[in-house]
């Protein structure tokens, strides 16, 4: 069955390309607000930490109404340091929105995003984004994302991509940046003509996918996940395989959609639905629910490993006791591991001394955002200095992790930039001078 009253998009880019910006306007388009309502800006980014510091951390789901079509959309995050929410909302969508912003054109996260959903054989639709800001240069960006199709190998269906002009903050899409458009309705169009709408067996055994967990004061732990295959039902007994190979039979206590920003209660769901289960209290991301009767547990996502590590240590300075609540061992290594749960490129170790704890992430950011949530609930500790994470391959050489910085200066400061990093073994990948004046450099470190 093809569920053509369905589409699941993902919205991928680097990081301030305006991804959170473009889902306000299609909510506000797409009528879940009231005529009178008031509304905030990034209504998606609803931490506190994602407010301050302007920046989407997890990944987080909506939905919208156009025409007879719903359309799931999730918003993920744009830092690389992020890269393990994007990875495993993936799994849940049938297609991506690949934003870039026309002035900065495709850029390392851009290239990170698009290689995993490429992989995964998602289709895409290009929406060049800030189509207003004066060093816009949106016919050169287009010519730049499909370079990176072709480098990163997409296959025919894909390189055939649709393109949509847009300005996020001015609340438009249009089909050619010299013609300004009124609303968001070319993109809409779009993503219901070239995202394939789900497909499944509707009367076959059940399989749900878990991709993300989210947290609720009065349901518990709530699995957000996707019907592949058969119906769900509340009060309906699942068999839930563990990532260790065994199984266990639960019960759905409750199952909610979202429409718009609210999560809904409803009484069942299909094959393509994206949904969120409660009544599981043991549920871990990238498990899979199946029929009792049929038990078949779906492979997830392999995720990137990590890069940087630290050790979380329990504060005996001469200011301990002074600031938080929680400063105990046992409460350091419950919170940690509590984190693991959800967060999936992050890692825990115990080491030799109880008091210390080896937690393992993507980078600075990463970590450095678990270390400011930990503060803000109280939790005092003390922390040593980033260690960058070595590794051994089969011949015994040592491998490092590398990344390319992208970086665009003028022309005169190009001699220094290229001595600093070349001075740390940087390696010269690409260089050219934009229609701006400002010289694009790629460097490997």
């Amino acid at each position: 069955m093809i569920r053509n009253d369905l589409r699941n998009v993902a919205i991928i880019a680097h990081v301030d390309h305006g991804k959170t910006t473009l889902v306000d306007q299609m909510l506000k388009q797409g009528g879940i607000y009231r005529e009178n309502q008031e509304t905030v800006t990034c209504v998606m980014d609803s931490g506190a930490i994602e407010r301050e510091r302007g920046i989407t951390i997890l990944a987080k789901n909506t939905a919208v109404h156009y025409k007879d079509v719903k359309i799931n959309i999730v918003d993920t995050p744009g830092h690389a340091d992020f890269g393990g929410e994007v990875e495993r909302i993936l799994k849940m969508v049938n297609g991506v929105i690949l934003l870039v912003d026309a002035a900065e054109g495709p850029m390392p996260q851009t290239r990170f995003v698009l290689k995993k959903a490429l992989a995964l054989g998602k289709k895409a639709v290009v929406v060049v984004n800030k189509i207003d800001r004066p060093m816009a240069r949106p016919h050169e960006v287009v010519d730049e994302v499909l370079d990176l199709f072709i480098e990163l190998g997409a296959d025919e269906e894909q390189i055939e991509f649709p393109v949509i002009f847009a300005s996020g903050r001015d609340g438009y899409a249009t089909y050619s940046p010299d013609v300004p458009g009124k609303d968001m309705k070319p993109l809409f169009d779009e993503i219901v003509k070239e995202i394939a709408p789900p497909e499944g067996d509707t009367d076959g055994p059940l399989q749900i996918l878990f991709s993300n967990i989210e947290y609720d004061d009065y349901l518990g732990r709530i699995g957000v996940g996707r019907v592949i295959r058969g119906t769900v039902k509340v009060g309906q007994t699942v068999a839930l395989c563990h990532k260790d190979g065994t199984t266990s039979n639960v019960k759905i206590a409750k199952l909610f959609m979202y429409r718009g920003l609210k999560r809904v209660e409803e009484e069942s769901a299909s094959v393509g639905d994206i949904i969120q289960v409660a009544g599981i209290a043991d549920l871990e991301i990238g498990e899979t629910a199946c029929a009792t009767d049929c038990i078949e547990p779906l492979p997830f996502v392999k995720i990137d490993e990590p890069t940087l590590a630290m050790n979380f240590m329990v504060n005996n300075s001469p200011f301990a006791g002074k600031d938080g609540k929680f400063v105990t061992s046992r409460n350091l290594r419950d919170r940690l591991f509590r984190e693991v749960m959800t967060n999936v490129s992050l890692r825990v170790e115990e080491t030799d001394s109880a008091d210390t704890f080896k937690v393992s992430g993507r980078g600075e950011l990463h970590l450095s955002i678990l270390i400011e949530t930990m503060r803000r609930e109280n939790y005092e500790f003390q922390v040593s200095r980033p260690q960058v994470i070595l590794k051994k391959d089969e011949n015994g050489r040592t491998l490092e992790p590398m990344e390319l910085a992208i970086i665009e200066v003028p022309e005169e400061y190009v001699g220094n930039v290229m001595q600093k990093l070349c001075s740390r073994k940087g390696e010269i990948e690409d260089m050219d001078t934009r229609s701006t004046g400002m010289t694009h450099l790629e460097i490997k470190i």
